[in-house]
Protein backbone atom coordinates (compact mmCIF):
# COMPACT_ATOMS: atom_id res chain seq x y z
CA UNK A 1 0.00 0.00 0.00
CA UNK A 2 1.44 3.38 -1.00
CA UNK A 3 1.40 6.51 1.17
CA UNK A 4 -1.11 7.96 -1.31
CA UNK A 5 -3.47 5.06 -0.68
CA UNK A 6 -2.90 5.11 3.08
CA UNK A 7 -3.41 8.85 3.64
CA UNK A 8 -5.46 9.81 0.59
CA UNK A 9 -5.56 13.18 -1.06
CA UNK A 10 -8.02 16.05 -1.04
CA UNK A 11 -11.46 15.85 0.49
CA UNK A 12 -12.50 12.42 -0.75
CA UNK A 13 -11.09 10.41 2.15
CA UNK A 14 -12.37 7.12 3.48
CA UNK A 15 -12.45 6.09 7.15
CA UNK A 16 -9.06 4.32 6.95
CA UNK A 17 -7.37 7.39 5.45
CA UNK A 18 -8.87 9.77 8.02
CA UNK A 19 -7.91 7.33 10.78
CA UNK A 20 -4.34 7.13 9.46
CA UNK A 21 -4.12 10.92 9.38
CA UNK A 22 -5.50 11.18 12.93
CA UNK A 23 -3.01 8.54 14.12
CA UNK A 24 -0.04 10.51 12.76
CA UNK A 25 -1.43 13.83 14.02
CA UNK A 26 -1.77 12.41 17.52
CA UNK A 27 2.00 11.94 17.70
CA UNK A 28 2.62 15.29 16.04
CA UNK A 29 0.44 16.92 18.71
CA UNK A 30 2.41 15.17 21.46
CA UNK A 31 5.59 16.67 20.01
CA UNK A 32 4.01 20.12 19.70
CA UNK A 33 2.71 20.01 23.29
CA UNK A 34 6.20 19.04 24.43
CA UNK A 35 7.64 22.05 22.57
CA UNK A 36 4.96 24.41 23.91
CA UNK A 37 5.20 23.09 27.45
CA UNK A 38 2.39 21.79 29.63
CA UNK A 39 1.54 25.28 30.88
CA UNK A 40 -0.37 25.66 27.61
CA UNK A 41 -3.00 23.35 29.09
CA UNK A 42 -2.49 23.97 32.79
CA UNK A 43 -2.89 27.71 33.22
CA UNK A 44 -5.96 28.24 31.06
CA UNK A 45 -5.40 31.94 30.49
CA UNK A 46 -6.84 33.57 27.36
CA UNK A 47 -3.29 33.52 25.99
CA UNK A 48 -3.17 29.73 26.35
CA UNK A 49 -6.77 29.10 25.29
CA UNK A 50 -6.25 30.93 22.00
CA UNK A 51 -3.35 28.69 21.02
CA UNK A 52 -5.16 25.49 22.02
CA UNK A 53 -8.28 26.35 20.01
CA UNK A 54 -6.35 27.62 17.00
CA UNK A 55 -4.05 24.62 16.96
CA UNK A 56 -6.96 22.19 17.19
CA UNK A 57 -8.86 23.95 14.42
CA UNK A 58 -5.79 24.13 12.21
CA UNK A 59 -4.71 20.51 12.60
CA UNK A 60 -8.24 19.17 12.20
CA UNK A 61 -8.13 20.50 8.64
CA UNK A 62 -5.47 17.89 7.84
CA UNK A 63 -7.59 15.03 9.16
CA UNK A 64 -10.58 15.92 7.00
CA UNK A 65 -8.45 16.79 3.97
CA UNK A 66 -9.46 20.45 3.72
CA UNK A 67 -5.88 21.77 3.84
CA UNK A 68 -2.59 20.31 2.57
CA UNK A 69 -0.65 18.57 5.34
CA UNK A 70 2.85 20.09 5.17
CA UNK A 71 1.89 23.79 5.01
CA UNK A 72 -0.64 23.23 7.81
CA UNK A 73 1.96 21.44 9.96
CA UNK A 74 4.40 24.29 9.29
CA UNK A 75 1.79 26.85 10.40
CA UNK A 76 1.12 24.80 13.55
CA UNK A 77 4.81 24.68 14.41
CA UNK A 78 5.07 28.46 13.95
CA UNK A 79 2.13 28.98 16.33
CA UNK A 80 3.58 26.68 18.99
CA UNK A 81 7.06 28.22 18.78
CA UNK A 82 5.53 31.72 18.90
CA UNK A 83 3.49 30.73 21.97
CA UNK A 84 6.64 29.42 23.64
CA UNK A 85 8.67 32.57 22.82
CA UNK A 86 5.92 34.89 24.05
CA UNK A 87 5.51 32.79 27.22
CA UNK A 88 9.25 33.07 27.92
CA UNK A 89 9.22 36.82 27.20
CA UNK A 90 6.26 37.40 29.52
CA UNK A 91 8.01 35.44 32.26
CA UNK A 92 10.89 37.92 32.00
CA UNK A 93 8.79 41.09 31.73
CA UNK A 94 5.91 41.82 34.13
CA UNK A 95 4.69 44.69 31.93
CA UNK A 96 4.55 42.44 28.86
CA UNK A 97 2.89 39.72 30.93
CA UNK A 98 0.11 42.09 31.99
CA UNK A 99 -0.36 43.25 28.40
CA UNK A 100 -0.52 39.72 26.94
CA UNK A 101 -2.15 37.75 29.75
CA UNK A 102 -4.00 40.41 31.72
CA UNK A 103 -4.03 40.78 35.46
CA UNK A 104 -6.26 40.04 38.40
CA UNK A 105 -9.17 42.13 39.59
CA UNK A 106 -10.26 42.44 43.20
CA UNK A 107 -14.01 41.80 43.34
CA UNK A 108 -14.41 41.70 47.12
CA UNK A 109 -12.19 43.05 49.88
CA UNK A 110 -12.82 43.40 53.58
CA UNK A 111 -16.61 43.27 53.37
CA UNK A 112 -16.91 45.47 50.27
CA UNK A 113 -18.18 44.19 46.91
CA UNK A 114 -16.93 46.01 43.80
CA UNK A 115 -20.17 45.89 41.78
CA UNK A 116 -18.72 47.74 38.81
CA UNK A 117 -15.86 45.24 38.44
CA UNK A 118 -18.27 42.35 38.99
CA UNK A 119 -20.63 43.61 36.25
CA UNK A 120 -17.71 44.15 33.86
CA UNK A 121 -16.56 40.57 34.47
CA UNK A 122 -20.03 39.03 34.43
CA UNK A 123 -19.60 37.74 37.98
CA UNK A 124 -22.56 37.63 40.37
CA UNK A 125 -22.67 37.63 44.13
CA UNK A 126 -23.75 33.97 43.89
CA UNK A 127 -20.53 33.24 41.95
CA UNK A 128 -18.49 34.79 44.76
CA UNK A 129 -20.42 32.87 47.41
CA UNK A 130 -19.81 29.64 45.48
CA UNK A 131 -16.08 30.39 45.37
CA UNK A 132 -16.06 30.96 49.13
CA UNK A 133 -17.72 27.58 49.71
CA UNK A 134 -15.61 25.70 47.15
CA UNK A 135 -12.20 27.22 47.80
CA UNK A 136 -12.25 28.30 51.43
CA UNK A 137 -14.79 25.84 52.86
CA UNK A 138 -16.62 28.78 54.40
CA UNK A 139 -20.31 29.65 54.23
CA UNK A 140 -20.36 33.43 53.93
CA UNK A 141 -18.52 36.15 52.08
CA UNK A 142 -17.81 37.78 55.41
CA UNK A 143 -15.71 34.74 56.35
CA UNK A 144 -12.98 35.70 53.86
CA UNK A 145 -10.78 38.74 53.31
CA UNK A 146 -10.68 39.00 49.53
CA UNK A 147 -11.84 37.42 46.28
CA UNK A 148 -9.89 38.02 43.09
CA UNK A 149 -10.79 37.30 39.47
CA UNK A 150 -7.54 35.95 38.07
CA UNK A 151 -6.35 36.35 34.47
CA UNK A 152 -7.22 32.67 33.94
CA UNK A 153 -10.87 33.39 34.78
CA UNK A 154 -10.64 31.55 38.09
CA UNK A 155 -11.82 33.10 41.32
CA UNK A 156 -9.24 32.95 44.10
CA UNK A 157 -10.20 33.43 47.72
CA UNK A 158 -7.98 34.89 50.44
CA UNK A 159 -9.12 33.52 53.76
CA UNK A 160 -9.62 35.52 56.89
CA UNK A 161 -7.24 33.87 59.33
CA UNK A 162 -8.37 36.00 62.24
CA UNK A 163 -12.02 35.02 61.86
CA UNK A 164 -13.24 38.58 62.27
CA UNK A 165 -16.89 39.04 61.27
CA UNK A 166 -17.72 41.69 58.66
CA UNK A 167 -20.81 43.15 57.08
CA UNK A 168 -20.91 43.08 53.29
CA UNK A 169 -21.22 46.50 51.68
CA UNK A 170 -21.82 47.13 48.00
CA UNK A 171 -19.99 49.90 46.23
CA UNK A 172 -19.16 50.66 42.62
CA UNK A 173 -15.58 51.81 43.25
CA UNK A 174 -12.81 50.71 40.90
Amino acid sequence: MSLQQLFGEGRELDALQMGARAFVLFFLMLALVHIAGMRMFGRKSSFDTIIVITLGALLSRIVVGVSPAWPTIAASIVLVVLHRVVAMATAASPALERLVKGGNTVLYRGGVLDLKAMRRAGISRADLEEAVRAKANRLRLTDVLEIHLESSGDLSVVEDLVGEARRVKTVTAS
